[in-house]
């Protein structure tokens, strides 16, 4: 990095791996092998690009500073089987990128994201659709959020999302003093397994998540008042006969909420909605 004068933006959150045993261990726990086509996101000076290009098929990696393709040549030189695309990841279409640049086969992501663009861009991992795997390292709050079981102080909107659509693990913790220049706060690695089939069924996905947002929105207010405040369409008795059809106590509050208590009432509310 110093010869080619490169320096810190800390505009862009970057915080470099320098411990040796962590993209080990995150290309590992990706599940990566010869089969496997992989999208990386913020590959760095290449430290986990390394890991990934020495198991995968093939790796993409989307780079969003331009000081770094240079250092990356140096680095990844000897790989064939790694393309660096310039750009931003909240800007990319992530479907066609898997689709010109990894072709068929076995898809994964694996991504030290800048804790600035986390959500947006774990949002826009699992949304594509691409991938049989997701591996992040987050913030550690992110991840025990992410990983939240109901009635947790973690427990929230987030959590319902990436659990909506796969399963999340935490691979393993990582000090702050695994970084250049070392963040304030500690790391982990969270892998989260996309579901193949949505194991609550059919769902009105754009509704389960309206619900979701209301309940969480003011989380010392009861479901009851953060339906009303979500749905105003919605007289209070139409949102007490909605907890009521879902099984739920109109004194709860939406951190005691499961995925399927959330699904009932989704089909609950949709059903009030259309009699309105």
């Amino acid at each position: 990095m110093t010869r080619h004068g490169f320096h810190f933006s800390k505009s862009l959150g970057q915080n470099f791996l320098c411990a040796r045993h962590v993209p080990t261990a995150i290309a590992q726990g990706a599940g990566i092998d010869e089969n496997t086509g992989v999208l990386e996101v913020g590959p760095g000076i290449g430290t986990l690009t390394r890991e990934l290009c020495q198991r995968a098929r093939r790796v993409v990696a989307v780079e969003l500073d331009r000081r770094l393709p240079p250092v990356l040549q140096e680095t990844l030189g000897e790989f064939d089987n790694f393309h660096l695309v310039e750009g931003d990841i909240l800007k990319t279409n992530i479907p066609q990128l898997c689709r010109e640049e990894l072709g068929e086969g076995r898809k994964v992501a694996c991504a030290n994201l800048p804790y600035y663009i986390t959500t947006p861009a774990l949002t826009a991992l699992v949304d594509s659709g691409c991938f049989a795997q997701i591996t992040v390292m987050v913030q550690k709050e992110v991840a025990r959020r992410i990983c939240a079981k109901p009635g947790t102080g973690d427990y929230g909107a987030f959590s319902v999302y990436c659990q909506f659509h796969g399963k999340p693990s935490i691979l393993l913790d990582v000090p702050a003093g695994c970084f250049i220049p070392a963040p304030k706060v500690d790391s982990a690695v969270v892998t989260l397994t996309p579901y193949e089939e949505n194991p609550l069924g059919p769902v009105d996905e754009g509704l389960y998540f309206r619900v979701v947002r209301a309940a969480f929105a003011q989380r010392r207010k009861t479901l009851l008042n953060c339906l009303r405040h979500g749905f105003p369409q919605l007289e209070r008795e139409d949102v007490l006969h909605c907890l009521e059809e879902a099984g739920i106590g109109a004194q709860a509050r939406g951190e005691t909420l499961g995925l399927e208590d959330f699904a009932r009432l989704t089909e609950a509310v949709g059903r009030r909605l259309q009699k309105e």
